[in-house]
């Protein structure tokens, strides 16, 4: 690794550690893949409405990795780093991003998920550099999870 983090990189990195074992949220997280698949702003809102225990467990989770990612896209994290050992972010971006350009024209907020957004496009870059098809391969099985999901329900 050519630039290796610093010391206040790697503190900061662990304290995001620690903050994702907090007990609420493990089981926001828990939730949120188990749960969280719309492909529509009203599937959203039916899914997490705002005010209940399922829409704080989606604010919860998106909220934590759009902070997380702003974090890396203003340089305080390491970025290898980080997509080396914090892969989560990319899932919750793919099980979100259908329904983010409809929640931000309907709120009037074109940077609503934009750190998570970026972060997840330069990762998808990263990783293809990296391990060609992994990106393919993660999206397939997450379908497949969908899929059986919905078959459970």
């Amino acid at each position: 690794m050519e630039n290796k983090p610093t010391h206040e990189q790697a503190r900061l990195h662990l304290q995001l550690f620690e903050e994702r074992r907090e007990a609420r949220m493990r089981q926001a997280r828990e939730w949120f893949f188990k749960n969280y698949q719309p492909e529509t702003l009203d599937d959203a809102m039916r899914i997490a409405p705002p005010g209940t225990e399922a829409g704080q467990f989606g604010m919860m989770v998106l909220t934590y990795w759009e902070q997380a990612c702003a974090l890396l896209n203003y340089g305080l994290l390491h970025e290898d780093l980080f997509f080396e050992t914090a892969g989560e972010f990319f899932g919750v971006w793919e099980s979100a991003k259908t329904v983010i350009p409809q929640f931000r024209e309907k709120f009037k907020n074109p940077h609503f998920l934009g750190n998570l957004e970026k972060t997840a496009q330069r990762y998808e870059t990263w990783m293809e550099k990296r391990a060609p098809g992994h990106i393919a391969i993660m999206r397939q099985m997450m379908k497949q999870m969908r899929a059986q999901m919905a078959k459970a329900a």
